[in-house]
């Protein structure tokens, strides 16, 4: 039922949006509220124990029963009674709840085709892997990955970004859905089979307008050609889509598949738990001995050294040295990869190093107009500088590039947001559930408190704070590369107003 929304009564409730409408009118209901009543609807009858509701609601904390009891009761005032009287949620004595109205199950609501971008438009698709063996699955993805980061740093094209792509990840949907929900015109797909020292490639390239396959065809090569495999892919799909072969700048390649493979597994968890982060530490370790050039494996683990900190606290000086000494050796091993200089950019800004970030960036963009995690972590850095619109308008770009993308992505957004004053639209975006395992809940506490909903952003700082015991708004706001001290007083103050600890 992942995407249904729930009719009953005169509402109708949207859980993936976070939505209750009652006759057409949005209903103010809280966040956790609206989950409760997503687990009660979405199993009308049935009785769902304390336990049950307090994990749809609070997934993963520990919570006192009495939380539960006080968002039930502000769900039935909020709901009224059912045309026919009773009550909407009733109450099973020492067991739970159960919903006890008629629902009817309304399917997704539709996403808005995103409009074509002036310049060609492309998604690479995850790459089906055929092999037996499933432990390939790893060397297809990276395959994909390639793909995508080789056609985007060509200027003449509107690359999707990997995040989004994967979302289609084992998914049978129909091209042109896929093209309207990312607003591309082609679409890039195909499988590889890699077994016995050789590696098996078919590709295909559809016009979603036309359903017409402008390019296809089969790879069949000794393993260590990979790397040239995926430079003549690219060529191709260029030539089909451009009209003439334009190449970009020649990427490093690592000399040790077994660390390139090594390096493919740690970009999976980059985005995840602490416990993840350590896993990909190793990883990334044991790739750079096998390949002390490997400039990839470098950046990823200066950023994994900085995030590894962030989780419990903020970096520590130790922590924050290492890091950009890493970030200055993968440029130093290769001047022409983006990730490469975006990441050493956002690392200088933390160092007040603002000149030489703000360059670092701009040469990001210069040699891939199309990172999108390149145009989040500016908009962090601008917003701070006290270019406001000028970091809401990198954001979007990056969730342009990136519809569906990590979950870090809601945090520059959120802070955009409330940088601009836009305490409300802030709120929205930083109650979804993508934002579960981000820091961003400061920001969320912080625009709740000026809205003036002093309950709500204590008990969301509160719950912050579990995760991030050592936080400090004195702390955060030394620690912060800001360039506008009126903009850092904002923060502070709704951070005070929300009770985070001086």
């Amino acid at each position: 039922m992942q995407g249904s929304r729930f009719a009953f009564g005169p509402f109708v409730l949207d859980p993936g949006t976070g939505t209750l409408l009652e006759n057409d009118v949005p209903v103010s209901a809280s966040y956790r509220g609206l989950k409760l009543l997503a687990a009660l609807v979405g199993r009308p009858g049935d009785i769902l124990s304390k336990a049950e509701l307090l994990e749809a609601a609070w997934p993963g904390m520990a919570v006192e029963e009495g939380n539960l009891t006080v968002q039930i009761a502000q769900l039935r005032k909020l709901l009224g009674e059912p045309a026919n009287g009773g009550d909407w949620i009733v109450t099973v004595p020492r067991v739970g709840y159960r919903f006890a109205g008629v629902v009817e199950q309304l399917g997704s609501a539709r996403r808005e085709p995103l409009p074509l971008p002036s310049k060609p438009s492309i998604v690479v698709l995850p790459f089906v892997n055929v092999s037996n063996d499933p432990g390939q699955e790893s060397f297809a993805d990276g395959l994909t990955e390639d793909l995508i980061t080789d056609l985007s740093r060509i200027p003449g094209l509107f690359v999707i970004a990997r995040n989004s792509a994967f979302a289609y990840k084992g998914k049978a949907r129909e091209v042109r859905e896929i093209a309207e929900e990312l607003g591309v015109r082609y679409l890039l797909e195909g499988s590889v089979r890699h077994a016995a020292g050789r590696v098996r490639i078919n590709a295909q390239l559809v016009d979603s307008l036309t359903g017409d396959h402008l390019w296809a065809e089969r790879f069949d090569r000794e393993l260590g050609d990979i790397f040239a495999v995926q430079d003549e892919v690219t060529a191709r799909i260029v030539e089909a889509l451009l009209g003439r072969l334009r190449t970009p700048l020649p990427r490093q390649r690592p000399k040790s598949l077994d660390a390139y493979e090594l390096c493919v597994r740690a970009r999976r968890l980059m985005d995840d738990t602490p416990q993840a982060a350590q896993e990909a530490h190793l990883l990334l370790t044991r790739a750079i001995s096998l390949d002390p050039d490997y400039a990839e494996a470098y950046r990823w683990l200066a950023l994994n050294h900085w995030m590894g900190w962030v989780h419990s606290g903020g970096p520590s000086e130790a922590s924050r040295g290492t890091a950009l000494d890493l970030a200055r050796k993968a440029v130093a091993l290769d001047q022409d990869d983006a990730g490469c200089r975006w990441t050493l950019a956002y690392l200088l800004a933390y160092e007040r190093d603002f000149a030489t970030a703000d360059a670092e960036f701009a040469r990001a963009i210069e040699l891939d107009p199309n990172e999108a995690d390149a145009w989040a972590a500016l908009s962090d850095i601008t917003v701070l500088a006290g270019r406001v619109e000028e970091g809401l308008e990198h954001i979007r770009k990056a969730f342009r590039l990136n519809p569906f993308p990590a979950s870090w992505y809601y945090l520059p957004l959120g802070q955009a947001l409330y940088a601009a004053g836009d305490y409300q639209a802030a709120v929205e975006a930083l109650r979804r559930d993508e934002t579960h395992r981000t820091s961003s809940r400061r920001f969320l506490a912080a625009s709740l408190a000026q809205l003036g909903h002093l309950e709500e952003a204590r008990a969301e700082a509160e719950l912050f704070l579990v995760g991030n015991p050592d936080f400090s708004v004195r702390h955060w706001a030394t620690m912060e590369p800001f360039r506008d001290d009126m903009l850092r007083e904002r923060f502070v103050d709704g951070f005070r107003k929300a009770g985070l600890p001086e």
